[in-house]
């Protein structure tokens, strides 16, 4: 089933599914507004911008230096994985993504170039860039293009064919959030098209050949070459490094999942988004995404992707902009009547599980579309 939109003139100008509640002229100027939004944010990045970021860098590096300094001694190894969970955390989130997006190239800084940066984890940046920047922010949640629903591993939405495979999904989930920076580093080898024969391992050389550069990189550093720098302390330091890393995964998975799959997030199919709009654009990436509200501690923790929306809206504008955005872009969707899915950490985070659970079981015979103007949540975004 499909809606019919008309222009002034009275004729069908564009067949969109129900999922769209915009009118062909609504979505452009809903467009224009968010253009308008960015140009003049972009207008006037400057100093203050490149002091947020540079201050960033400098506390990830103390709470490093710190957290590796701590190992040395035995009574300290808590503080020491907290220091170091902290600068990982940070690196992954708020330096790392946000850089790689290219929002503080207008620096002209080559440390905080998006072409330049590496960042710690197992995921060579090369590949991340492709798989995250073009692949998931252009076809954010059109399912068959958009890897990131159920990244080749999950089943995410009713969308996807179910099969017995999927009766697992709550264990791949955890295996996932527990391993994420290697499931990060292996999604881009696309391992289910290899398995359904649509890729050769030929094509994949490439990409493999850069993640073992990486994990080789990544393994002797957390793994070799700092437990032994501490000499008697090598197990001790070792595991805490271990930790850091799970500690880093754990939350860096449950601040994606929340900000893509929780209740209330529109998924779309490939015909629906063909010859899609600037607007268009703009009005997927507004549904298919959500917010979590929280302290401005949280949203620096998550590289302020605890704004994934105005992130999906305007993914090169630098992250400490986006809680000021919000604010905008929520009276915008009012006047437009459109949902704005926000909500506490535990609220969106125990829906996402809710999702991953029921989606481990067979279709149910009667299941509705996601409602773009339904009410998701009580609390307005803190911003």
């Amino acid at each position: 089933m499909s809606l019919t939109l008309t222009n002034d003139a009275g004729t069908a100008d564009q067949e969109l599914s129900p999922t769209y509640t915009l009118t062909a002229e609504q979505l452009d100027a809903f467009g224009d507004e968010l253009d308008a939004i960015r140009q003049r944010v972009v207008a006037d990045l400057g100093e203050v911008d490149a002091q947020y970021i540079r201050k960033v860098v400098k506390y990830q590096r103390g709470f490093e230096v710190a957290g590796r300094l701590m190992f040395y001694v035995p009574p300290l190894w808590p503080a020491a994985v907290a220091s170091l969970s902290v600068s990982k955390i940070l690196d992954n989130m708020e330096i790392g993504h946000n850089v790689m997006h290219g929002q503080y190239d207008w620096m002209g800084d080559p440390g905080l170039n998006s072409r330049m940066f590496e960042w710690d984890t197992m995921a060579p940046s090369e590949n991340w860039k492709y798989g995250h920047n073009y692949m998931h922010h252009t076809y954010t949640n059109i399912v068959g293009k958009d890897r990131d629903v159920g990244y080749g591993i999950l089943r995410m939405d009713e969308d996807q064919e179910w099969r017995p495979y999927y009766l697992g999904n709550p264990l791949y989930a955890f295996l996932l959030m527990t391993f994420f920076e290697w499931g990060v580093a292996l999604h881009d080898l696309e391992t289910e098209e290899l398995i359904a024969g649509r890729r050769t391992w030929a094509e994949n050389r490439e990409i493999a050949g850069r993640i073992w550069r990486k994990v080789r990189k990544q393994v002797a550093k957390d793994y070799i070459v700092f437990p032994l720098l501490t000499g008697p302390f090598f197990l001790s330091t070792l595991a805490g490094n271990a930790v850091a890393n799970l500690i880093r995964n754990v939350w860096t998975f449950n601040i994606i999942f929340c900000g893509h799959f929780p209740a209330g997030v529109a998924t779309f199919t490939v015909e629906e988004t063909e010859n899609e709009s600037r607007g268009g654009w703009y009005y997927r990436q507004l549904l298919g995404s959500a917010n979590i509200t929280g302290s401005k501690l949280m949203h620096v923790m998550s590289g302020n992707l605890s704004h994934q929306i105005e992130h999906h809206l305007f993914p090169d504008i630098p992250a400490r902009r986006y809680p000021e955005l919000s604010v905008e872009v929520q009276e915008i969707c009012e006047r437009y009547g459109l949902q704005y899915n926000t909500g506490p950490l535990h609220r969106q985070l125990g829906s996402v599980f809710k999702k991953i659970c029921r989606m481990a079981l067979p279709d149910r015979k009667a299941s509705s579309a996601p409602d773009p103007t339904g009410d998701v949540t009580d609390n307005p975004l803190a911003a």
